[in-house]
């Protein structure tokens, strides 16, 4: 854990405890209250280059959970080596810790470590902005997924 209370893990560091809230957390926010049928348990979070990113909050569990899970991010390797932009995707906070800052301190976090290569993702359109605050500019025209417009953006890493 770093000193602004951001934990963060390999795929193969992860316990089943934790993934299963920070799984609980996604399904809850995107499945549930975003009302989006899709299969959110995709695969991707076991991948070997996955780092998953994410914040307790007040520390208090939820209900039937043994980890707390307030805020997450998941960040995957690109094909293409160590070079190839990373991609940020299925940030979420949990409705009861929205506006406390935690999801951008996760954002903040993977700047900081992955700040030398591109960073990319693809945002609800309605929260560009909040990604622009964290130097991510749309580069795409806007889409559906799942029914909710997106748009590309990328952050350009100082190597590039």
């Amino acid at each position: 854990m770093t000193a602004d209370g951001v934990r963060r893990a390999s795929a193969a560091e992860l316990d089943a405890p934790t993934l299963h809230a920070l799984l609980r957390l996604r399904v809850d926010v995107f499945v549930v209250e975003q009302e989006c049928a899709y299969p959110e348990v995709d695969g991707k979070d076991l991948l070997p280059g996955t780092e998953h990113v994410w914040h307790v909050g007040d520390g208090a569990p939820r209900d039937g959970e043994q980890v707390a899970v307030a805020a997450a991010l998941r960040v995957l390797e690109q094909p293409g080596g160590s070079r190839a932009p990373r991609r940020v995707g299925r940030v979420v906070t949990a409705p009861d810790a929205r506006g406390r800052g935690l999801a951008g301190l996760l954002l903040d976090d993977v700047v900081a470590r992955h700040g030398d290569v591109d960073l990319v993702l693809d945002a609800q359109s309605h929260l560009a902005g909040w990604y622009g605050r964290h130097g991510f500019e749309v580069v795409g025209e806007e889409f559906l997924e799942d029914g909710i417009p997106h748009v590309p953006m990328r952050r350009r890493g100082a190597d590039a």
